[in-house]
């Protein structure tokens, strides 16, 4: 069998974990996708999968192979696009991981536009509110909100969005006027927000405030549609009540004591950045992003 073809089904198996998941991202029949990794392993003359009943993991030496045939498979990619041209149309899949909600409502209302555009490309999109290893989870691109830790990954800033506390109860209650007022009015906390509730205020976070939440939830929205029923003060990202605010359903508090605004980035690897898809796709993603009046802060 052609040895592209063979790594090709290789990265697949090992970033599905599993054969049935493999075939059906290759459209291939699973006992196809079994012969190649095996005529693979033949080939090397080492094991590349631990397979159970439960699960496919790669060895150690397929770990260090996943690695080297996911740069050889795109550097070929880049070389074929290189030959034919700037214009060549995207093909192929693009692995995306962003936060559940600013996924949801930023995020895939642009991926779906880019799929409309280009019907030989392929999206999976992980909304997880957790920060995963691009490399490890072999993932092609990151949205990311926050500071980011030193890496070799790449990031382009598109946006920032600030923490910012929101009522709709202030006619019954009053307002706070500062941080330590929350003491005395009703809070909603959300675990997805954080598992702290520490609340911290000003540019730097010098002010805090350890609230007691009447109400604690494990979702934003949730915590958000418990807000907009008037029942108490949350504290979310500014994008995830950026329509509830313009509607008049929500309203900030608190502003003179908002932290520093989070920066929002794409984050990538080097590598594959030079294929067509994802340079088109990082190049469309960042650029609707940014037009966005929402996420300027």
């Amino acid at each position: 069998m052609d040895r592209f073809h063979l790594m090709t089904v290789f990265v697949a198996v090992a970033e599905e974990e599993g054969f049935a998941g493999a075939a059906r991202r290759l459209k291939l029949s699973p006992p196809a996708v079994t012969r190649a990794v095996a005529a693979l392993e033949e080939n090397l003359g080492v094991r590349l999968l631990n397979r159970t009943t439960r699960y496919v993991r790669v060895t150690e030496a397929g770990a260090r192979y996943l690695d080297d045939a996911r740069r050889i498979l795109a550097a070929v990619d880049e070389a074929e696009e290189a030959a034919a041209g700037g214009n060549a149309e995207p093909r192929g899949l693009i692995q995306l991981t962003a936060p559940v909600l600013f996924g949801r409502l930023y995020v895939m209302p642009i991926v779906l536009d880019f799929l409309r555009q280009h019907p030989l490309v392929e999206v999976s999109a992980q909304l997880r509110d957790n920060v995963v290893n691009l490399m490890e989870e072999g993932l092609d691109a990151a949205v990311r909100i926050g500071p980011l830790p030193d890496s070799s990954l790449r990031a382009v800033k598109v946006g920032e969005v600030r923490r910012l506390v929101a009522p709709d109860y202030l006619a019954r209650h009053g307002a706070p006027q500062a941080p330590e007022d929350l003491l005395s009015h009703t809070v909603i906390a959300s675990t997805a927000a954080s598992a702290s509730l520490e609340w911290k205020f000003g540019a730097d976070g010098e002010r805090r405030v350890r609230v007691r939440p009447r109400l604690t939830v494990s979702g934003n929205d949730v915590a958000i549609d418990a807000a907009q029923g008037g029942f108490g003060l949350i504290r979310v990202m500014s994008y995830q009540v950026a329509e509830a605010l313009a509607a008049g359903k929500l309203e900030r508090v608190l502003t003179a004591y908002e932290s520093a605004p989070l920066p929002i980035h794409i984050v990538h690897a080097e590598s594959r950045y030079g294929s067509t898809r994802m340079r088109r796709f990082i190049d469309f993603l960042a650029e609707r992003l940014r037009a966005d009046p929402r996420l300027t802060g």
